[in-house]
């Protein structure tokens, strides 16, 4: 959800061609999956679409080639470490640090609840968004 909410902040800010914006798993549950039906309809309460989206397993590339890995909560943090080793380079945080808040953003697997998480990732990436104008 969070890859479609900011692509659509960065769009609608005139700054698409300025950013690649891309998600991409942490474990291998879902690899190869397409978005979580759940989340689908949320994202189109929203106008969003995220059609032709599937799963993909993070890479050490990755690092190489993002200026900002973002994790949602402090799992994602633990396994991107493989990934990511030492975070030398600083790319690695949490979300809603960008918000002002060293919290998760609310994981709607386990609770179903995806309206609080829609609105922890607007907060959170319009927080980010605002971070990263600041910075061109």
């Amino acid at each position: 959800m969070a890859e479609f909410i900011m692509k659509d902040l960065v769009a609608k800010a005139g700054l698409a061609d300025r950013f690649e914006i891309a998600s991409a798993a942490t474990s291998t549950e879902e690899l190869g999956n397409p978005v979580y039906p759940p989340a689908r309809r949320k994202l189109a309460e929203h106008g969003l679409g995220c059609a032709g989206k599937t799963a993909r397993q993070m890479t050490r590339a990755d690092y190489r080639k993002y200026d900002y890995l973002i994790a949602m909560d402090r799992m994602n943090l633990r396994n991107m470490r493989p990934f990511v080793g030492d975070d030398p380079r600083g790319k690695v945080s949490l979300l809603m640090s960008y918000a002002g808040q060293q919290r998760e953003v609310a994981d709607p697997w386990y609770t179903g609840d995806f309206e609080t998480t829609w609105q922890d990732l607007n907060e959170g990436c319009r927080a980010l968004l605002s971070t990263l104008q600041s910075q061109i």
